[in-house]
């Protein structure tokens, strides 16, 4: 198990973020990760260990409420630095660490009443240069879904189809089942366990049903999960990565810059680009909890930058056609 060298004090607040907040067992491991790593520092920190020792190696199952109370702002942010330098971790990374540690020391000072005062509460998080999501356009889509062939084809083509057509996270394709298709709408579970619909459209349909002509209906494990392995059970996350990768170096594209996550990128840029979708409506569809977060897709390319000008009603107005123009100084 993971989670086997976590102290008491985190696991009781992995039990409230999972139970009472609604995180997922993904986010509760990210959290682990994140804390595990501040503990370890933090013993390196407090010299409770030997300055030599290999920082993997450091056990935390020995952490307890008294040493989170010598903790200090100062100390948080020695921690920051360690990252940066000893880590090389990067702002986005550190951003995300700095979000565990606050919502730790949050559930210690304010629900558990362990701390009496919260050291993370004036901890700044470090600013994160907004990027434009990397994404396929339309014609190299059209090149991956051609790339699909062999013996899983019809599975595969499904997959892709899914994720270029529904803006699926890796984890909610991976946890499809057959009874959550009605008609043309999908039931997926999403961040924080929340429940979404979408609406599917002819592609996604076509493909759904072609893959279920030739899922295996024998010695299957899992019954109603909709995409199997070859081993005739649910299909994990990694083979999906791996199918994806696959056919993203068969279309001829990039597999070190495209990935699942890329393919949820380009649904909506395409949504956005094409559908002429409401931000509000891309939000509900992506299942984000705020549209701050979606708003990254609403970037435009150069193209449509150049046609903006174009279109602008004053384009082919020059001076030699402006008959009524005033050269008098003023």
């Amino acid at each position: 198990m993971y989670m086997d060298d976590a102290p008491p004090i985190l696991r009781e607040f992995f039990n409230y973020i999972e139970t009472v907040k609604g995180k997922s067992k993904n986010t509760v491991k990210e959290y682990y990760f994140d804390l595990r790593t501040f503990l370890r520092f933090l013993k390196l920190h407090k010299n409770l260990v030997d300055a030599n020792i290999e920082f993997e190696k450091i056990k935390i199952d020995d952490v307890d409420i008294d040493l989170i109370r010598t903790v200090t702002l100062s100390d948080l942010y020695e921690y920051m630095s360690f990252l940066s330098r000893e880590r090389n971790n990067k702002s986005r990374s550190r951003a995300r660490k700095v979000a565990s540690i606050k919502s730790f020391f949050n559930y210690l000072y304010v629900k558990a009443r362990l701390l009496e005062t919260n050291p993370a509460s004036e901890l700044e998080s470090p600013k994160i240069l907004k990027r434009l999501p990397k994404y396929l356009n339309f014609e190299e889509s059209k090149r991956l879904l051609e790339a699909v062939n062999g013996k899983h084809r019809e599975r595969d083509y499904a997959i892709l189809t899914l994720f270029l057509n529904c803006g699926l996270r890796l984890s909610e394709l991976v946890n499809i089942n057959i009874n959550n298709i009605k008609n043309n709408t999908l039931t997926v579970i999403g961040k924080g366990n929340k429940e979404r619909t979408i609406y599917l459209n002819n592609a996604c349909i076509k493909a759904i049903e072609r893959y279920l002509q030739v899922r295996p209906k024998d010695g299957v494990k899992d019954k109603n999960a909709l995409f199997l392995s070859e081993r005739k059970q649910r299909i994990s996350n990694k083979t999906v990565q791996h199918i994806v990768k696959k056919y993203i170096t068969e279309a001829g594209l990039d597999p070190e810059r495209y990935s699942t996550h890329k393919l949820r990128h380009t649904a909506a840029t395409l949504m956005y680009k094409y559908g002429k979708v409401d931000i509000r409506a891309l939000q509900q569809i992506l299942g984000h909890e705020s549209v701050a977060t979606t708003e990254i897709y609403t970037h435009v390319d150069n193209e449509q930058l150049k046609n903006a000008v174009e279109k602008n009603p004053l384009a082919n107005i020059s001076m030699d056609e402006d008959k009524n123009h005033d050269d008098t100084p003023r």
